[in-house]
C-alpha cells in the first residue's frame, strides 16, 4: 500500500483506544495540511536555479553574472564563468545628457557568501547579448575610475549631510566615524 507522505495518517479503529473510544472526546479538529520542510528554506528555492545563468547583486553594489553550479544551506553560491559588470556615467559639457558606460571583468569561478546576496534572478538568454539600454561598452579601467570617482563624491555628500544632521542633534548609524 502506498502512503502519501504529505498527509497525516488516518487513525484506524484499533488506534481509537484513548478518550475517543471512551466517549470523552468530541473528535479532534482537522489537522492543517503541512507543507514539505524544504518550502521554508531559502536555499531550497535555489534548486530550480541550479545550472542556469543568474544575475547576482551584492550588498556592496557589485553585479555578477554567472552559471549557478552549487549552493548550500546558508545560500552560499558557487558561480561558474562569472563576470562582474560595472556602470558609470560621464558628464561631458558638450553633451546635454550624461553618457552611460559599462564594462565587464571576467572572474571565472566565484564563491559568494549567502549573507552578501542582496538580489538574484535568472537572466533571459535571448536578451543577454544586448547592451544595457542607454549604455555603451568601454574599457574596464576607464569605467572603474569613473565609478570610483562617483562613489567618492557620494560619500563626501553623505558625510556632509550627516555632519549637518549632527549639529541639529540627530544621531544615526556610524555617527562616531563621521565626527572623528
Amino acid at each position: 500500500m502506498m502512503e502519501n507522505l504529505h498527509e497525516p495518517p488516518q487513525p484506524g479503529p484499533s488506534q481509537l483506544a484513548g478518550p475517543m473510544a471512551q466517549g470523552l472526546g468530541r473528535g479532534a479538529p482537522p489537522q492543517p495540511q503541512q507543507l514539505p520542510p524544504q518550502m521554508f528554506t531559502t536555499a531550497a528555492q535555489l534548486l530550480d536555479l541550479t545550472d542556469k545563468k543568474l544575475l547576482v547583486c551584492l550588498r556592496d553594489g557589485r553585479k555578477l553574472t554567472g552559471v549557478l553550479r552549487s549552493w548550500d544551506q546558508f545560500a552560499n553560491l558557487v558561480l561558474q564563468s562569472t563576470i562582474e559588470r560595472i556602470y558609470a556615467t560621464t558628464s561631458d559639457p558638450a553633451e546635454t545628457q550624461p553618457k552611460g558606460l559599462y564594462a565587464d571583468q571576467s572572474h571565472g569561478i566565484f564563491l559568494v557568501r549567502g549573507e552578501n546576496v542582496l538580489l538574484l534572478g535568472e537572466i533571459d538568454l535571448d536578451k543577454d547579448d544586448d547592451p544595457p539600454p542607454g549604455f555603451e561598452k568601454a574599457e574596464f579601467g576607464v569605467v572603474e575610475k569613473l565609478a570610483k570617482e562617483r562613489r567618492a563624491v557620494e560619500r563626501a555628500k553623505e558625510k556632509n549631510k550627516l555632519k549637518k544632521l549632527a549639529t541639529l542633534g540627530f544621531e544615526g548609524e556610524n555617527m562616531g566615524e563621521i565626527l572623528l
